[in-house]
């Protein structure tokens, strides 16, 4: 039996439980919100999907927490959205209070959950939660580099004329304009993306995956949803199923690529335990100057957080 809950029924997270339901391998999912209508609606709405898609998987919407009790894991996306003009960073004070009331109430009913944060801005928002639960951090992280090798990907296959699954790639640090995209470790197929695309046509997708984000916030007046649903949804199957996926995913650092105290984008492990363990790259100086400069607008915003004294 495995039993999932998603925090927050707006579009991030309604879309993360229809993902997963579509999966087939869920016993459960909990949406819930705080307007209970829209988390009891979308539930049923997915709900009467079922028959169509051919899946079995339950769904509950609530505002209660006691029915989360007992979640495997827990996806939290609560939290107000990005608005065109604004930054990551103009969300912390009202995200980072959301976020560590809804972490209270998940430990409180399971304590045995992991814990996916998505809410923005996520690697300060990962360090709340973290911080909140008094959990491990193997087991409460955050969903970022997925999301943005993603994009990071699709424009890669849009310029290079390729299906985006035979591209593989990784990037580092925070979740936003600091974020290090690593086209020494970008392959086609095994075939190395410098190969196959001129630098300044690389830099140029590199500099658009950075502000990948923002570009969907300008185009549509609000974050963006179902990339990054589906990229949470990726997380929870490789924890339930054990899968062993090598993720960039947001985890706080302790001495790894010389950073502590900091929650970073790095190349996990991601299995039943949550983070099995952290994949250290032997940097070159520019890739580790780069990360070193995501490190430090990371610790900032950190900092931010903890003057605040929630």
């Amino acid at each position: 039996m495995s039993k999932v809950t998603v925090v927050g029924a707006g579009n991030v997270g309604a879309t993360c439980a229809n993902v997963l339901a579509h999966k087939d391998f869920i016993n459960e999912i909990v949406l819930i919100d705080i307007k209970s209508d829209m988390a009891v609606g979308k539930a049923l709405d997915t709900w009467q999907q079922a028959p169509i898609d051919s899946y079995s998987t339950k769904l509950r919407g609530t505002e209660d927490y006691k029915d989360t009790a007992d979640s495997d894991v827990v996806v939290i996306t609560a939290g107000l959205p990005r608005k065109p003009g604004m930054t990551r960073d103009d969300l912390i004070a009202t995200n980072a209070q959301i976020v560590a009331s809804v972490t209270e109430n998940i430990v409180k009913y399971s304590k045995n959950a992991i814990i996916i944060i998505v809410s923005n801005p996520l690697d300060v928002m990962t360090y709340a939660a973290l911080n909140v639960s008094g959990f491990p951090s193997s087991k409460v992280f955050g969903m970022a580099g997925i999301l943005d090798t993603a994009r990071y990907r699709a424009f890669l296959a849009t310029e290079i004329g390729v299906s985006p699954k035979d591209i593989q790639a990784l990037l580092l640090g925070g979740h936003g304009d600091t974020m290090v995209p690593l086209p020494r470790y970008t392959t086609v197929a095994g075939i190395p993306v410098t190969d196959l695309v001129a630098k300044d046509k690389l830099d140029a997708i590199i500099e658009r995956t950075q502000n990948g984000g923002g570009e969907l916030v300008k185009l549509m007046g609000t974050s963006a949803w179902y990339a990054p649903g589906a990229a949470a949804a990726q997380m929870v199957e490789a924890v339930l199923k054990d899968e062993k996926r090598v993720f960039p995913c947001c985890v706080r650092l302790d001495g790894e690529f010389g950073f502590s105290d900091v929650c970073l984008g790095v190349p996990v492990v991601l299995g039943r335990n949550g983070i099995e363990r952290i994949i250290e790259l032997e940097l070159n100086n520019e890739e580790q100057t780069l990360l070193a400069n995501s490190a430090k607008a990371v610790s900032e915003v950190i900092e931010v957080y903890k003057n605040m004294k929630l």
